[in-house]
């Protein structure tokens, strides 16, 4: 445990800690512990914000403790004001129905996906305490108001209340905040309070957005049951410009394959800047200290290779995406760099399409005898038959990544019609064509 709040300590990874000790270590040392995060469904996936914490929580349950991981169905529909300068769109029941599925399904598989590929029980002599996955509804279906107000809302008073940084925001900006927004905190320190009552639950793991939140639950727990609890959160990650990575920002990497392919996801993490990658490695890869200090010497030796991105991207996309997903971006990453007909007969279409986003996909039926000046012209590549001809014999068309300058070359299979059925075409240097070819 010492070494793992070291590890964090120094990487700035356990942003805030809310312990009454600096010997945190002895606290997580005592015994198995229970230790929770909450999760809204106010989209239909994660982003690499949770998976930030989700692997705090990953490791914890490695040193044995138990983990729960709340979905706030229920609180999804009052809308947690905590980073936001405007209030949450409200969701219907349906529509967080379905978000709640998908969250835990991006849930399921991380935790399925470290056990699988970051875990081995024979060389650390020990199986992982399985997770929990709980609802919050489970709890406030049965609620109502008056009851929840006179015998949970009785403990908060106002002068903490507003003293919250996002209730202060709120409250200076041209919207304000409403009641709905404002009583967010009690519901979240009751999800807190429940869990210390059924399951003994005494640690919090959340973004640094959410300290107001932690603090408000402790302060009830503590108030109400005369217990001590204790609240980690860890930082934002944050892009160049400063904005976080959630859906919040417009530039959320998302934990579903069908929001962020893997591909687009692996490539993320290429391209960090090399002054994140030692906290990168630290955030968000199981590496022992040594091993990490080992990739960073490989990294500084030749920064250009990009040693550090590849070992993050790497682990990162196995994590979350498992050996499929990692292999498929390790393709689709290998013929975007070094292009070859060979490269790109491995891609099926979905890897293609991930690729050239910006191409046009055309379906062709291919008839015997047909050119290249057939094709460019049936795909429309071009608007007039004189400018095909005239671009192609320059030399500004290519096939599969190969230039073609003879408008009358008949497409042979295999050379021009790859084995998974498709040509990539580009016209210049930038507009891409991926054809479909119906035999």
């Amino acid at each position: 445990m010492a070494a793992l709040i070291m590890r964090f300590k120094f990487s700035g990874f356990l942003k805030q800690l809310k312990f009454p000790s600096p010997d945190i270590h002895v606290l997580l040392d005592r015994g198995k512990q229970c230790i929770y995060s909450g999760f809204d469904p106010t989209s239909d996936s994660l982003h690499i914000g949770n998976l930030a914490v989700i692997i705090v929580l990953m490791h914890l349950q490695r040193l044995g403790h138990v983990i729960l991981n709340v979905i706030g169905d229920a609180t999804a529909q009052v809308g947690d004001p905590s980073g936001r300068n405007t209030e949450r769109p409200v969701l219907s029941l349906l529509d967080i129905h379905k978000n709640s599925k998908c969250i835990q399904a991006n849930l399921e598989r991380l935790f399925e996906n470290h056990e699988k590929y970051f875990w081995d029980p024979l060389k650390q002599k020990k199986h992982l305490v399985p997770v929990k996955i709980l609802h919050n509804s489970e709890w406030y279906n049965n609620q109502d108001v008056v009851t929840f107000l006179s015998t949970v809302g009785r403990h908060f008073r106002l002068g903490q209340m507003l003293s919250r940084t996002s209730v202060q925001n709120r409250l200076k900006s041209q919207e304000g905040m409403s009641f709905t927004e404002f009583s967010y905190q009690i519901f979240q320190s009751f999800d807190w309070l429940f869990l210390y009552d059924k399951y003994n639950c005494r640690f919090q793991v959340g973004g640094s957005d959410q300290m107001g939140n932690i603090h408000s639950g402790h302060y009830l727990v503590n108030r109400v049951r005369s217990r001590e609890v204790f609240g980690i959160t860890t930082p934002l990650i944050k892009s160049d410009t400063g904005d976080k990575y959630g859906k919040t920002g417009g530039s959320a990497i998302w934990l579903s394959p069908d929001k962020t392919s893997p591909f687009e996801f692996y490539q993320f993490f290429i391209r960090l800047a090399d002054k994140d990658v030692e906290a990168f490695l630290k955030y968000f890869t199981f590496l022992s200290l040594q091993e990490i200090e080992s990739e960073l010497q490989k990294h500084m030796k030749d920064p250009g290779s990009r040693h550090g991105q590849k070992t993050i991207a790497k682990n990162v996309t196995l994590l979350v995406h498992g050996e499929q997903g990692l292999q498929s971006a390790l393709r689709a990453t290998e013929a975007l760099y070094h292009a070859t007909p060979e490269t790109l007969a491995k891609l099926n279409e979905v890897e293609l399409r991930q690729i050239f986003q910006q191409a046009t996909v055309v379906e062709l039926l291919l008839d015997p005898g047909t050119t290249v000046l057939d094709m460019a012209m049936r795909a429309k590549c071009f608007i007039k038959l004189e400018d095909a001809e005239r671009i192609i014999m320059a030399g500004g068309f290519y096939i599969n990544h190969v230039r073609i300058n003879n408008p009358k070359y008949v497409l042979i299979p295999g050379q021009h019609i790859l084995p998974n059925g498709i040509s990539v075409v580009r016209v210049g240097k930038k507009n891409y064509y991926i054809i479909k070819w119906l035999m």
